[in-house]
């Protein structure tokens, strides 16, 4: 019997979102239109503005289709893995599909008005960021942090995140 919509987990379309919106930065940092990644990947463009609104609508098929004719991978991983921080992972460019604040201590100071979770999305992120720049102690950045930074920044634009 399938599961019927309303008893997906929340966590579900959380993460739906966060794999849609790092789609989104991936094209977009490439300055790929989605006209034409929605082309290479065999679907509509408002398929692919379903991905990147992470809409649960979409087959798991669509969301690698789009992922492949962005050059992206795709893996699964254990549980325990999912923990390991940034710093243990050496991936220039990469984005986290859950920021943790604890692992990233200017990010933390900075959304000091998040209440109830100790997670950003990438977006969230970004915003805060761009939003209390000012507030950055530049030289106390850790690698991991700096690297994080410049990951949203060619995710997401230009903007005040400079490092």
């Amino acid at each position: 019997m399938p599961a019927k919509l309303s008893t997906v987990p929340s966590v579900t379309s959380h993460e739906l979102t966060a794999i849609g919106q790092q789609i989104r930065a991936h094209r977009k940092a490439l300055r790929v239109s989605a006209t034409t990644v929605a082309q290479a990947a065999g679907m509509s463009r408002v398929t692919l503005h379903r991905i990147e609104s992470g809409s649960s609508a979409v087959t798991m098929g669509a969301y690698l289709n789009a992922m492949t004719a962005l050059g992206l991978k795709f893996g699964l991983f254990k549980p325990a893995e999912t923990s390991a921080k940034p710093a243990d992972v050496d991936r220039e460019g990469w984005i986290p599909v859950r920021i943790e604040l604890a692992n990233y201590p200017q990010l933390k100071q900075l959304a000091w008005q998040v209440q109830g979770t100790g997670e950003l999305t990438p977006v969230e992120a970004q915003d805060i960021y761009e939003r209390n720049w000012r507030h950055v102690d530049e030289q106390a950045l850790e690698p991991r942090e700096r690297q994080l930074i410049n990951a949203l920044r060619l995710g997401f634009g230009e903007r005040a995140t400079r490092v």
